[in-house]
């Protein structure tokens, strides 16, 4: 038996981020007992360190969250992220070895927003909206800014992943117009404006600080939307009013277009598959 030998496919701009589907195969499960420790064995190796791999990407953390799905739409889903394509996918192979059927998948990566706000756009913002302009005091408050802004920027690009009760996940594009509504086409908008919008439309998100943790991966050319969308909260009703809020705004009246809705329950792996009828 030849070894698996695979070059590590990373990018520079972010994280690859996969959502996996599943329905339990019941006639293979009762056949081939063990199902579940297949799905746990081929977690435990993606999210095993690999110090002193040729690439330095072998030794960052990947991730992998499980929640059994509500509705039919699934049994089990699956959320892997980390900086390996290529050891994503043969997580996603080694999954196959379970008795499980896939049913839909999403394929993503992890980004920062072109729309983020600038050094220049905070210092107009402390001048109009706090009235302040003396340059020390500036100073002063741009060093906090940067620390938060950092932060932000590197949980978007190299997320943890939460520790919440329920996810919510669906993918989404921006609209580029049509017969019925030829203005409605987001990309014809000047940088600008489309700046202006998103910052409303973030406005609204932060409202739900504490309590919906939401990561934006970009999909544009990767899967068949531009955008994922996964949303973890403790109460499942914070997931409902996050998404009903931001339909009223124009980001998401006026452009925006989704995809299907999949949620579900976050539970540790084992005792998801168990929910689910794999047993070890």
């Amino acid at each position: 038996m030849t070894a698996d030998v695979r070059e590590p496919v990373e990018s520079e701009s972010g994280w690859g981020v996969l959502h996996l589907f599943y329905r339990v195969d019941r006639a293979r499960a009762e056949q081939e007992p063990g199902g579940a420790r297949r799905a746990l064995d081929a977690m435990a190796a993606l999210t095993a360190p690999r110090p002193g791999g040729e690439s330095s990407v072998e030794s960052q953390p990947h991730q992998v969250l499980t929640f059994v799905a509500l509705g039919h739409k699934a049994d089990l889903g699956v959320m892997a992220v980390g900086p390996d394509l290529a050891r994503l996918q043969t997580f996603q192979r080694d999954l196959e070895r379970a008795p499980l059927v896939p049913t839909w998948s999403y394929v993503s990566m992890t980004e920062t927003s072109e729309y983020s706000t600038t050094e220049d756009d905070e210092r107009a913002r402390l001048a109009a909206e706090d009235g302040i302009t003396d340059p020390a005091e500036v100073e002063a408050l741009l060093v906090v800014w940067r620390e938060r802004i950092a932060h932000y920027r590197a949980q978007r690009v190299r997320p943890t992943l939460p520790r919440r009760r329920t996810i919510c996940f669906y993918p989404m594009s921006k609209r580029r117009g049509g017969p019925a509504d030829a203005g409605a086409n987001w990309y014809a908008l000047p940088f600008d404006e489309r700046k202006r919008l998103m910052a409303g439309h973030a406005r609204v998100g932060r409202g739900y600080a504490g309590r919906v943790t939401q990561l934006i991966t970009g999909s544009t050319g990767l899967d068949d939307w531009e955008w994922g969308v996964t949303l973890f909260a403790d109460d499942p009703g914070d997931l409902k009013e996050i998404v009903y809020e931001m339909r009223f705004d124009e980001v998401s009246a006026r452009y925006a277009e989704f995809g299907p809705f999949v949620t579900g329950l976050l539970l540790e792996p084992a005792e998801a598959l168990r929910r689910v009828g794999l047993s070890e």
